[in-house]
């Protein structure tokens, strides 16, 4: 029967060879694929002799999907890719797009410390799936239902911000959509008792659970060498010994004001790996609440640069009907101004135009380096749109990691990574 690929050829060669060797297909139905990735495993009993990652079970086109909608639009885009750290997407197409406009240092610093908050939020929720996911996938539910309950606490607050729990399109460029909400500060330092009183479960649950520590100890080992000659980023880079961290070696949205460090561990295993996640959470708490007197202190300046030939036209409050945009911009716009509303439905309709070129900026996503590289050919939608996903480049690890392993190491091998395919296959 046709299995697709190069599946034929396989079954017929191992079929001639006459000896012990199995050839597994693990995926994509596995959930320790993470859904949509296949993996080919060559076995010899229960040691896995060789690993090919199949990657191409989710291609969304969003990438091309950009080339034919305007640059403000984009954030709706890029938020799909990686759906467990959607703000991080956002903000690396944001921050790309202001390059090429040249308003990098003249976005309203309220916006970038509400970017900041809301990335170090995402930051913690993404940790938390990855951790959990990997406790479940050694048959620990509890471990997946504690780092889920932690979670929904954070995306009830990105509700509250955003209006929605994810794919928020809530980092546009030149800002953020709208303001926090007036109970904004109370309902963060309310979320950031919560998490500080039940992390450390996380840590009660698994980091000194024998079971835990055998199934990840000394498994998918990459030392810091092949971390380098992979093009590795991220938690798998700083559990290899190196603290490498955008938000320290090249600083954006003001990073280098804030206080806090960049664990590192020295094991370069799976164990090593939940470690580093583990701390930074804790370390991300730490800039969430320096994050939280800021903004504090900047209660009623703008969250969007105020350029009219780039900024949304819109002047978003909450109404009496709950929704909508302000009776004055609606006023000003429908019966003062006949060149406002011309405005508005120009760059409503067609969307803003970015001078012609091309950016990169990279920033430190929670898996590890996420980019945008945009190019403008000076109209109102990108050229070409392309994001660097740290999970792409790290899943050519996987036959590092685990051939001369166990079967059973693949799995948690390949939790370690925390792929998103989303992200992968765009």
């Amino acid at each position: 029967m046709p299995m697709g690929g190069d599946w034929a050829d396989i079954q017929q060669e191992q079929a001639e060879r006459g000896d012990e060797t199995l050839v597994i297909n693990m995926g994509p139905q596995h959930p320790a694929t993470h859904g949509v990735l296949r993996l080919i495993l060559e076995t010899e009993g229960e040691t896995v002799k060789s690993v090919r990652p199949g990657i191409g079970f989710l291609h969304t086109g969003i990438e091309k999907n950009m080339e034919f909608r305007n640059w403000a639009q984009g954030s709706a885009f890029v938020t799909r890719m990686d759906y467990v750290a959607p703000i991080f997407n956002e903000v690396a197409y944001c921050l790309s797009v202001e390059r090429l406009l040249g308003i990098e240092d003249k976005i309203p610093e309220r916006a970038t410390q509400i970017r900041v908050l809301m990335m170090e939020l995402n930051r913690i929720s993404n940790h938390l799936v990855a951790i959990g996911t990997t406790g479940n996938e050694l048959g620990a539910t509890s471990v997946m239902m504690a780092g889920f309950r932690e979670r929904e606490m954070i995306l009830d607050f990105f509700e509250a911000v955003s209006g929605v729990r994810m794919n928020h399109a809530y980092i546009r460029p030149g800002g953020v959509a709208v303001d926090l909400p007036e109970n904004g500060i109370t309902d963060l330092r309310n979320l950031i008792s919560w998490l500080k009183k039940h992390l450390p479960e996380l840590a009660l649950l698994i980091k000194e659970n024998p079971i835990f520590k055998g199934r990840t100890i000394d498994v998918g080992v990459q030392d810091l060498a092949a971390c380098m000659a992979m093009g590795v980023t991220g938690p798998l880079l700083r559990s290899a010994g190196y603290g490498w961290d955008l938000r320290k070696t090249q600083p954006y949205c003001g990073y280098e004001t804030y206080d806090f460090d960049v664990p590192v561990e020295d094991t370069a295993d799976c164990y090593g790996r939940y470690l580093v996640r583990y701390n930074e959470m804790w370390e991300s708490l730490k800039i969430v609440e320096q994050v939280a007197d800021r903004l504090e202190q900047s209660v009623g300046q703008p969250v969007m640069y105020t350029d009219a030939k780039i900024s949304t036209p819109a002047d978003l409050k909450v109404g009496p009907d709950g929704q909508g945009n302000s009776h004055e911009h609606i006023k000003h716009i429908m019966g003062e101004s006949m060149e406002a509303l011309i405005h508005h439905f120009k760059v409503v309709t067609e969307g803003f135009r970015v001078p012609a070129g091309q950016a990169y900026v990279p920033i430190e996503g929670p898996k590890g380096e996420i980019g945008c590289h945009i190019v403008s050919d000076g109209g109102t939608r990108p050229y070409r749109a392309h994001m660097r996903d740290p999970g792409f480049n790290h899943l050519q690890s996987v036959p590092l990691q685990c051939e001369g392993g166990m079967i059973s190491d693949v799995i948690m091998a390949l939790a370690s990574i925390d792929p998103v395919m989303g992200g992968v296959d765009r």
